[in-house]
């Protein structure tokens, strides 16, 4: 599983998707459960306008997961026709890595 991750700094969660222009990609393996840091994204938009999510999202198609601080409506539609999962969360980008991977596997081991 592929997660893009928004952040300016490389270190911190800090930035909404929409004016997200510096991703750092993950591969989650579950069956092990490790997280491997693959490449850091630069990503070309407009940071005078709005509503960039649109060029971010098709930016990152080959990823499964973009964790932000937040997104706004029009990111989930795009996200939703790209088959992306979004999630909002606040840290550094080991924190929350661990906390969304976690869940994860949590997720996989619930019995219903």
């Amino acid at each position: 599983m592929k997660i893009a991750i928004a952040s300016c700094n490389g270190k911190e969660l800090d930035t909404h998707l929409g004016k997200s222009n510096s991703m750092y990609i993950y591969e989650f393996d579950e069956e092990e459960n490790k997280s491997e840091f693959l490449e850091h994204r630069n990503i070309e938009i407009d940071l005078e306008s709005k509503h960039q999510s649109q060029k971010i999202i098709k930016a990152l198609e080959d990823c499964d997961v973009i964790i932000s601080l937040k997104h706004g409506p029009k990111s989930g539609i795009y996200a939703k026709e790209a088959n992306i999962k979004l999630v909002e969360d606040e840290g550094t980008i080991e924190e929350v890595l661990k906390r969304y991977t976690d869940h994860i596997i949590f997720m996989k081991n619930v019995k219903i």
